[in-house]
């Protein structure tokens, strides 16, 4: 599907609204760094790069969460239960929080798409129950642990806390994948030696576990009973012509003898434990002093192994532009989106300092686009020409206000028919429509109450206030 967002476009406020403008199955890679429930406030120091990002990680369960469960319970059972099996109202939060948000995910990915959601063993366990409720828990494809510092010479009474996890997932089962490589460790080029030409080589099994009827005789060996060859016999013959077979001194095949050389190698294929990749440090050029900031080279590996050139990278929690500048430098489309306003110059400062030095690839003070507004939607053909279509939503006061009973569906008090007002339950600026399942009637009062914002958050506001219970 055809994204409806430009690519290299920063939208600062709330990710919900603006994902849900989003059009469906137009983004290939989500990577999310988000709160970590770690019951702490994060703020860059005065005077660094980042001075003046901040967000809070802590949270209380309030009547907008409690308005979002019920929408979770009545349409995501298995997401309703995980939620519900949360230890304290603080987990239930985080959780109704992060999962109304993951259903967004979920639309806005293509079939051949990956989410990386990146946390700590604080809530990791919650949330990969949440991820297995969104995504299928049949799309998870790893558990990464990225082992960001060393060990501390800590007087406390546990093994020290040194790594982060991401929860890797795919949209189904045909999605994109990259092979990624790294360098041979010294244990592993000792095993190899210098043939006549001086090229390393090494010698690899040419046996499997049993099966087929590959165990006979070939040359003088044979695999023992349990196994057999993994080739043919005229790929055996093959690899003997061309020098490929090693042999022991009686001058038969070595079962372990197909001569396999280092230059040919891609690399050593990494692991779902990442010891390579350090957390940046205190005195790095790198660092801008953003609190939570990861490395470019996390982000180069993810993105270089879940996507291709000019695919669209979304990072919803953006916060110092580090998943942004790793998508712009691999020649990849992105989209930030961040809750600071601060959003905007960081993302600009590290473009600028990353990217346009390097390789002029564009001019980020002007190329960037800076949005507050949610996307509208454009994926739709049919639902876009029943909205021309629809009368004004005016014209449903009436039906409303039977289905209502003549109560206003903010503080449920009886009113006169001229006295209630049709509203729009998610506001207009926010993605809603006027169908007539997202159209109430409020009174005068309730109506002021709400402004701009969704029936969830006039519901919050009428408890603080007394009105409800």
């Amino acid at each position: 599907m055809n994204a409806n967002v430009n690519p290299k476009t920063i939208f600062t406020g709330d990710n919900l609204p603006i994902m849900r403008g989003m059009n469906s199955k137009s983004v290939d890679l989500i990577y999310l760094d988000p709160p970590f429930n770690s019951n702490a406030n994060y703020a860059a120091p005065i005077g660094s790069e980042a001075a003046g990002a901040e967000f809070k990680d802590t949270w209380t369960l309030n009547d907008v969460d409690a308005a979002w469960l019920d929408l979770i319970e009545a349409k995501h059972s298995a997401l309703n239960r995980v939620i519900h099996a949360a230890m304290t109202d603080s987990d239930k939060s985080y959780l109704i929080y992060m999962a109304v948000r993951l259903l967004e995910m979920h639309r806005i990915l293509k079939s051949t798409g990956s989410i990386y959601l990146h946390c700590d063993p604080t809530m990791s366990h919650y949330l990969k129950l949440v991820m297995d409720a969104v995504f299928g828990k049949w799309n998870f494809r790893n558990e990464i642990v990225w082992q960001r510092t060393n060990a501390h010479n800590l007087k406390a009474k546990y093994f020290s806390k040194t790594h982060d996890v991401l929860l890797f997932y795919s949209k189904d089962k045909d999605y994109t994948w990259n092979k990624q490589y790294t360098d041979y460790s010294q244990a592993q080029l000792s095993r190899y030696k210098k043939d006549e030409t001086g090229r390393l080589y090494t010698g690899r099994d040419l046996t499997v576990s049993s099966g087929g009827n590959r165990n006979f005789q070939w040359r003088g060996s044979r695999p023992a009973s349990n196994r057999s060859w993994g080739a043919s016999l005229e790929q055996l013959e093959r690899w003997y012509t061309e020098g490929r077979i090693l042999l022991k001194k009686d001058g038969t095949p070595r079962l372990d003898g197909l001569k396999v050389y280092l230059d040919e190698l891609p690399g050593k294929q990494i692991p779902a434990i990442w010891t390579d990749i350090s957390r940046i440090g205190n005195t790095s050029k790198e660092r801008l002093g953003y609190p939570t900031q990861k490395p470019l080279a996390l982000l180069d590996r993810i993105i270089q192994a879940s996507s291709n050139e000019a695919d669209i990278v979304l990072d919803r929690f953006c916060g110092c532009a580090t998943a942004c500048v790793a998508a712009e430098r691999l020649h990849r489309k992105w989209v930030g989106i961040d809750i600071s306003p601060d959003a905007e110059d960081i993302t600009k400062l590290r473009l600028s300092d990353e990217v346009s030095k390097a390789s002029n690839l564009f001019n980020p003070l002007a190329d960037v686009i800076v949005r507050k507004d949610a996307p509208e939607r454009t994926d739709n053909a049919e639902e876009i020409d029943i909205q021309r279509r629809l009368p004004r939503y005016q014209t449903h006061k009436p039906e409303l206000f039977g289905r209502q009973q003549g109560k206003c569906n903010g503080c449920q008090c009886p009113f006169h028919y001229r006295n209630l007002t049709v509203d729009h339950i998610t506001p207009q600026s926010r993605g809603g429509t006027d169908h007539i399942e997202n159209l109430q009637l409020l009174c005068a009062t309730c109506n002021s109450t709400k402004g701009n914002g969704t029936q969830a958050e006039l519901i919050s506001r009428l408890k603080e206030q007394g009105v409800l219970k």
